[in-house]
This record gives C-alpha cells, sequence and structure tokens, in this order.
C-alpha cells in the first residue's frame, strides 16, 4: 500500500502559490523495470476482471476529487471575494488598516487546534496534543522550537505576512476592489521571477512571457490612471503586497523547505503568538497617536471584524490544507474567479450596504437588550 505524505507550503493571506509539493513514498515500484511479457500475460489471464474494478474505483476517485476540488474552488472564491468587499464596507467606518491586519492575525492560532481535532477524527492512531505538538516541533529542527529558532525562523515570517495584509487593506482604501484583486495575482509572477533568481529554479519561457505580461498589466494600468494620480498609490501598495507575499512564500522554500499539515498548522499558529507578543504594540500607538483613531469602542464594527477575520482563516485553511482532497490547480482557480466576483459585488454595492446595515442593526439590538 502506497504511503501519501502531503507537504505543504504556509502561504500568506491573500495567495496562493505554488501551493503544495505532494510527496508520494513508494513511487519508485512504478520506476522498477516492467516484468517479463510471460508474467503479464498470466497476471492478465488471472486476474481479468481486476483491471474493470481498478478502473471503476481510480474513476470513483477521480470524480470525488473533481467534485472536493468544486466545494474547494467557491469556498476560496466565496471566502476571498467576501473577505475583500467585507473589508471595504468595514473601512467606511472603521479607518484602521493595521489594527483589522492585527485583530484579523490573531485568528491564526486557531489554526493547530483545528488542524488536532482534524486529526482525532480521521487518524486511527490518535495522539494527546502535548504528544502531537512535540511531533510537529521537529520541523523546526532538532531541539523543537527555542527561543532562538522563533526569532530566526518565525518572526521575519511573522513581520512578512503582517506587511502583506496591511499593505493589501491599505490599498482597498485607495482604489476599487477589483483592481486590487488583480494587481495581487502578479505575485505568481514575483513568486516564479524569485525562485528562478534565489532558488535557481528551472528556466522556463512560457511563465517569462507571463511574467511580462503581468508587469506589463501594471504598467498600463497605472497609465491609464495617470502617473500622478491617486490611485498610483494604491496599485504600488498592491504591488508591494504582492511582492511581500512572493517574498514570503520563496524564503519559506529557502530556509524551511516545505511542511506537512499538522507542521504547517503550528507554524501559522506561531506566526499569530508571534503578532500577539510583538505586534500589539503598534496599534495602540497608532491609537495614541491618532494615526489610527476611534473616539469610543462601542462605534467598533465587532460584527465586520469578525466576519472579516472568519472568512480569512477560511480561506487560508482552504489555501494550505485543501491539496488533501483536491487537485492544486483548482485551488488556484477559485483565487482567479474571486476578480470577477469583486466586480460584480462593486457594481451593485446595494446589496452589500443593505447586508452590513442589518449586521449592525442586529448588533445595536443586541447591545440594548
Amino acid at each position: 500500500m502506497k504511503k501519501h505524505s502531503a507537504r505543504v507550503a504556509p502561504l500568506s493571506a491573500c495567495n496562493s502559490p505554488v501551493l503544495t509539493l505532494t510527496k508520494v513514498e513508494g513511487d519508485e515500484r512504478s520506476r522498477e523495470s516492467p516484468a517479463p511479457a510471460e508474467a503479464q500475460m498470466q497476471a492478465g489471464a488471472e486476474g481479468g476482471g481486476r483491471v474493470s474494478r481498478c478502473c471503476w474505483k481510480c474513476s470513483v476517485t477521480q470524480l470525488k476529487k473533481i467534485f472536493w476540488g468544486v466545494a474547494v474552488v467557491l469556498g476560496v472564491c466565496s471566502s476571498w471575494s467576501g473577505s475583500t468587499q467585507l473589508a471595504k464596507l468595514t473601512f467606511k467606518k472603521f479607518d484602521a488598516p493595521f489594527t483589522l491586519t492585527w485583530f484579523a492575525t490573531n485568528w491564526n492560532f486557531l489554526f493547530f487546534p483545528l488542524y488536532y481535532l482534524g486529526h482525532v477524527f480521521k487518524s486511527a492512531e490518535k495522539q494527546s496534543p502535548k504528544q502531537r505538538y512535540r511531533e510537529c516541533c521537529r520541523f523546526f529542527g532538532d531541539n523543537g522550537l527555542t527561543l532562538k529558532v522563533f526569532f530566526t525562523k518565525a518572526a521575519p515570517f511573522g513581520v512578512l505576512w503582517t506587511l502583506t495584509n496591511y499593505l493589501y487593506l491599505h490599498a482597498i482604501k485607495k482604489i476599487n476592489t477589483t483592481d486590487v484583486s488583480v494587481l495581487f495575482c502578479c505575485n505568481k509572477a514575483f513568486v516564479f521571477l524569485l525562485s528562478w533568481i534565489v532558488l535557481r529554479d528551472r528556466f522556463m519561457g512560457v511563465r517569462i512571457v507571463a511574467a511580462i505580461f503581468a508587469i506589463a498589466g501594471i504598467v498600463m494600468m497605472t497609465y491609464a490612471d495617470g502617473f500622478h494620480s491617486h490611485s498610483v498609490i494604491g496599485i504600488a501598495l498592491v504591488v508591494g503586497s504582492a511582492s511581500m507575499s512572493a517574498l514570503y512564500k520563496v524564503l519559506f522554500k529557502l530556509l524551511l523547505g516545505s511542511a506537512k499539515f499538522g507542521e504547517a498548522a503550528l507554524f501559522l499558529s506561531v506566526l499569530a503568538v508571534f503578532n500577539v507578543l510583538f505586534v500589539t504594540c503598534i496599534p495602540v500607538i497608532l491609537y495614541f497617536t491618532k494615526v489610527e483613531y476611534w473616539s469610543s469602542f462601542d462605534i467598533v464594527p465587532w460584527g465586520n471584524l469578525c466576519g472579516f477575520s472568519i472568512l480569512l482563516l477560511t480561506f487560508n485553511i482552504l489555501l494550505n490544507f485543501g491539496i488533501a482532497i483536491t487537485y492544486p490547480t483548482l485551488i488556484s482557480l477559485g483565487i482567479v474567479l474571486s476578480v470577477p466576483v469583486n466586480a460584480v459585488s462593486e457594481s451593485s454595492p446595494s446589496s452589500l450596504s443593505a447586508w452590513a446595515s442589518s449586521c449592525c442593526s442586529c448588533q445595536r439590538s443586541g447591545t440594548s437588550g
């Protein structure tokens, strides 16, 4: 029986990647020299009915993967476009993109607990949380997650994660969400260029052409709005966010390699710990310096903040762990489909505003009660 050991690279909130590196142990058997012709004929005569049964099982497995793939595509598309639109609505009442980034990143702590729940329900050999934690800590080295490893291998990615999300959210304030989602898709071109330069990946002419077209599209969008217009700032912010996302992925591949699902979940939870310990001071400073200021905590749209955080958490779960049930290409397709969804949502903002007002009215009624 073949053992499947899926390995993924935890990616940034928005984006996605070259999502996973799946290694199937036991593939060496398929590379061995074929059996003699006589043995093959004898095996075919003895097990003629097995071929049809194997084909049937393979087709059913593929259909299941496609079915789950459609579900993951819809989940990725809806969660990513929904979080983008909800962030846009949140900024109308709560103009604090860095505080929103900090608040949403804290929810990453749920990654490892959610993974452990899945381990308990699915795995035949159940481990205690402490045992599972220690096993996943081997990803950081023989000594586990030490203080030195935390600052050298986790803290830099915590900074890149925060910059990626903050620049993306700040760009939503400057330009429309459709342009933001289109420009952010260029992060895949940046990933290829960086991996080609830093990781010495194989040169591929098609990807170079795609990267050139992506960069040309950024220049044309900037030219269409005017190089001295206000939207140039928003375009620069999105390009900066895509660059930070690409740098995150390439550095992860360079410094840490790839991670199993439990290791990836632990790593993302560690980023939340870094966010609480070392980033919390920045929203506090921004509040007292009145850069991101609100007069009262009663006016903070907690429903929007929690909704955005839940959608972003769902997006990252599907992005990083969807490979377990479907193909990576389908997951990437969900991000691309978020572009037309954002365009449709932006062309009919009345429904979104009505939904937001209903959330606010429910929140007020709950508070008064």
